[in-house]
């Protein structure tokens, strides 16, 4: 479904990524990152100068789109040809190589950004590319075929993932590397035969190759659109194959590479590029040495044993540099010749999911590292960390710790959208929850969201802010944002776990609930207050004893609406001295919550039978709360 909003139209959809940009971090990170804000500005001009807009920069990636395919293609020609020239000045291992893809396809677009099998064909066309190198669709060749002096090969219908249908792709024959290559001939000739060329002339050049080298090293004006990702680097290495057989290592490395895919969607993650990372496929490699090599702060391994009709996949995480291991799980699934790439998607997500998210084991790790640094040394991804720390936890100091903590850092680095996100969720926790209030909650958590989302319309965490803030102003545009959202990874269990429980408390109890479900499948390690909704679902059907269990398992000690979970389905059921042990726990986690019940209830999007059935359930508890006035 569309977000409502939302227009289609036909676009020239441009897709950019380096070639072995890990291993040049390896090399030397601060000259890489001065040499990829550099190759962006030269992006940058040729798109705008031909009409193009830049949609999204996400780690060495560049996604533009145009309204002309001829432009589209002529702009990818004269990128090229720049980046030749200025590559020609390097030695050989420190050349940073593009790969681009060109596709003319329908694309939703949403705000700023786009979406759609448009942008998903460019992205798999890309891939097809040489190092330098420009591969388009059928229909981009169709379109330009007569219009640009240009010459192409046909590489034949391409069968790539997650389309239908076979690309027809085209290899551009733009020969980008050859006036680099006269003009380092020319000097070379020079320095051997100065009758050829005078001295004056071969000075001209080496100026030149200077002055390319000069704007290489210069640091380009500030731009959002070239930030890099922040957040721990992680490896993942071919999988290995156990299973005895060859044919089967086409699954190993698919689930590898997939698994490597979705990892690179997380906005907080930097993954290492899989041309770098299957260096060391078959190669017994000590991690600490990877973690060297590739810059990487974790590495991620596993095997592939297929025995019979079943396979199973080991994978464990590792701490790159000391080597011990941090986490590690074994995924057994049933395998039919039919079922295959089902399987192997089934398995990404569970990994996906269990390591990546908000609360996957990466980013606790991360979480222990921030808790023990001084408050004068925290940065914004360490305040980030304090935030997701509260989220497990919902308790009222650490919401304040960790909302003064990113009002401090976005001061310091207010283009980094993710802070601002989180800042939203701890400016809306304080109307939701009543902690630490200050004037005008709600106005601030939407306007920093809105400000996430301008800074970043492709960060999910943004777009579930600007949701949740649209649910507690009870704004309509909330199911649109909420679907918004989710689309940008459905497989993400943070934004389904988010988004699910106030698609639930909006009315759309059905498919909150079954988001919630597909979250906790994904991560099983996600917060407690994940089975709230499916407390309260359960106890909306009177079905008082799922309900309790449920709430039973929310375990977050302190949170008053945790042991209000429990209370009323205690109440309903009977059980007095369990009833009477969360009312008291409730009342001393919020005191006087018996005079306000119905104010809590009513800011959220519940309908006013779903407060009366729980406030039943309060009074069966033993909760005298009085009658609405």
């Amino acid at each position: 479904m569309e977000p409502t909003g939302s227009t289609r139209r036909l676009s020239a959809i441009l897709m950019a990524d380096v070639v072995g940009y890990s291993r040049l971090m390896g090399q030397d990170e601060e000259e890489t990152v001065r040499r990829l804000k550099a190759h962006r500005q030269v992006f940058s001009g040729h798109i705008s100068k031909s009409r193009g807009r830049i949609v999204n920069a996400p780690g060495d990636s560049i996604l533009a789109e145009f309204t002309s395919v001829v432009d589209a293609v002529g702009t990818a020609v004269e990128i090229q040809r720049e980046l030749a020239e200025r590559n020609s000045a390097l030695p050989d291992d420190q050349r940073m190589h593009y790969r681009i893809g060109i596709n003319l396809g329908d694309v939703i677009v949403d705000e700023d950004a786009i979406y759609g099998d448009g942008v998903n064909v460019a992205a798999r066309l890309e891939s097809l590319a040489e190092p330098g190198g420009i591969c388009i669709s059928g229909s981009v060749h169709t379109s330009v075929e007569n219009k640009l002096p240009l010459s192409y090969e046909f590489l034949g219908d391409q069968q790539v993932k997650n389309i239908a249908k076979p690309v027809p792709t085209y290899k551009v024959l733009s020969q980008p590397g050859a006036a680099a290559h006269r003009a380092t001939r020319a000097f070379h000739l020079g320095m051997r035969k100065g009758k050829i060329i005078g001295f004056t002339a071969a000075a001209a050049i080496v100026a030149a190759f200077i002055a390319v080298g000069v704007y290489y090293m210069q640091p380009p004006p500030e731009d959002p659109i070239l930030a890099m990702p922040t957040g721990p680097t992680i490896a993942v290495l071919a999988f290995e194959n156990m299973s005895g057989d060859p044919e089967q290592e086409y699954f190993s490395d698919g689930i590898t590479e997939e698994i490597i895919t979705e990892l690179s969607r997380r906005s907080n993650l930097f993954v290492i590029a899989r041309n770098s990372s299957f260096q060391y496929k078959g190669q017994s490699v000590d991690v600490r040495q990877i973690g060297r090599e590739l810059g990487a702060r974790y590495v991620l391994e596993g095997s592939v044993r297929k025995a019979g009709g079943t396979i199973r996949v080991t994978v464990q995480r590792l701490d790159a540099g000391d080597g011990t291991h941090l986490w590690a799980e074994t995924y057994d699934r049933e395998l039919t010749g039919e079922n295959l790439f089902d399987v192997q998607d089934q398995i990404t997500e569970s990994v996906v999911g269990a390591i990546g998210g908000q609360y996957g084991a990466i980013h606790r790790a991360g979480l222990k590292a921030s808790r023990v640094k001084a408050p004068g040394s925290l940065d914004a991804y360490d305040c980030v960390m304090q935030a997701i720390y509260y989220i497990r936890q919902i308790l009222p100091n650490l919401h304040r710790s960790a909302r003064d903590c990113l009002e401090i850092a976005m001061e310091k680095e207010p283009d980094y959208a993710e802070g601002w996100a989180w800042l939203a969720e701890l400016y809306l926790d304080e109307y939701a929850f009543g902690f630490n209030p200050r004037p005008d909650p709600l106005k601030r958590g939407l306007e920093a969201a809105q400000r996430a989302v301008r800074l970043d319309p492709s960060s999910q965490v943004a777009q579930e802010m600007l949701a949740y803030a649209y649910y507690f102003m009870k704004k309509d545009s909330f199911f649109a944002k909420a679907d918004q959202a989710i689309a940008i990874n459905p497989n993400n269990p943070d934004a389904l776990g988010n988004i699910g429980i106030n698609l639930a408390w909006a009315g759309q109890w059905e498919r909150g609930i079954a988001l919630c479900h597909k979250a906790i499948a994904l991560n099983p390690n996600f917060p407690g207050w994940i089975y709230l909704p499916l407390s309260y679902y359960a106890y909306k059907q009177q079905d008082y004893a799922a309900a309790m269990k449920w709430a039973e398992k929310v375990e977050l000690p302190g949170f008053f609406w945790n042991y209000y979970a429990l209370a009323i389905s205690y109440g309903q059921l009977g059980m007095q001295d369990e009833a009477k042990q969360a009312v008291a726990q409730l009342l001393e986690a919020y005191p006087g919550f018996d005079q306000v019940a119905r104010r809590e209830l009513h800011k959220f999007f519940w309908e006013d039978e779903v407060i009366e059935h729980q406030i039943e359930g309060l009074r069966k508890a033993g909760l005298e709360v009085p009658d609405e006035a």
